[in-house]
This record gives structure tokens, sequence and C-alpha cells, in this order.
């Protein structure tokens, strides 16, 4: 509970420190557009890399193959576009780098090995 609450506390102020400087350095204009554009961008990349993973779900489903890669595939997507479509540029970063495929194999396998940790401890319990 307490990183949620120092995520929430130093993510926002971070974000506000980065802003304020791309406002100085760029100016103000250029900067809301390039929110207002990654914002945009974000949504359109979500939305088609979500429709091929719910295609990629069902056609694992409809093959009897249980879909657990393209499930982490799925989270990633989501939490890539939600980070997206808040405004700052190092949710930004993140976003993006849970969008795209090649930096999205890293946090797969973070989340894995977190799920694992969450199973072995008994935090989370699998039934059968």
């Amino acid at each position: 509970m307490k990183y949620i609450f120092l995520f929430l506390v130093i993510v926002p102020a971070a974000e506000i420190g980065v802003l304020l400087l791309s406002g100085q350095t760029i100016g103000i204009w250029p900067t809301i557009l390039l929110i207002i554009l990654t914002g945009f961008l974000g949504a359109f990349l979500a939305k088609q890399q979500g429709l091929e993973t719910i295609r990629r779900t069902q056609d694992q489903l409809s093959r009897g193959m249980m879909p657990g890669d393209v499930i982490l595939d799925g989270v990633s997507i989501l939490v890539g576009g939600t980070l997206l479509l808040t405004p700052g540029f190092i949710t930004d970063t993140l976003g993006f780098l849970l969008l795209a495929p090649p930096t999205r194999k890293f946090f797969k396998a973070l989340m894995l090995r977190l799920f694992r940790n969450w199973i072995d401890k008994g935090t989370i319990k699998v039934i059968r």
C-alpha cells in the first residue's frame, strides 16, 4: 500500500516538473499539442492492438488452447493505452513501451514473475 501512495505522489510531481520544463523549452502550445497528439496516437494504437489481441484470444480458444500469453498482452495493452491517455511525457513513454511488441516482452516477463510470486506467497489462490 505504501508503494501505491508513493507512486500516486511521485509520478504526478515528476510529470508536472517535466511539463513545466517542456513548456519553457519548446513553448506552451507545442507542449499542449504533443500531449493531445500522444493521447490520440495512444488511443489509436491501443484500439488496433487490442482488437488484434481479442482476435488472437478467440483463435486460441477455438483451438482449445489456453491464451495465457495473449492475456498478458491484453493487460499490457490496457495499461499502456491508459497511460497514453494520461497527460504527461513520463506516462506516455511508459505507455508506448507497453504497446510496442518488442519492449512488451520485458513487461510480460515482469508481470509473469510478479503473478508467480503472488501465487507462491498465497496472496492469490488458484482454484483448479
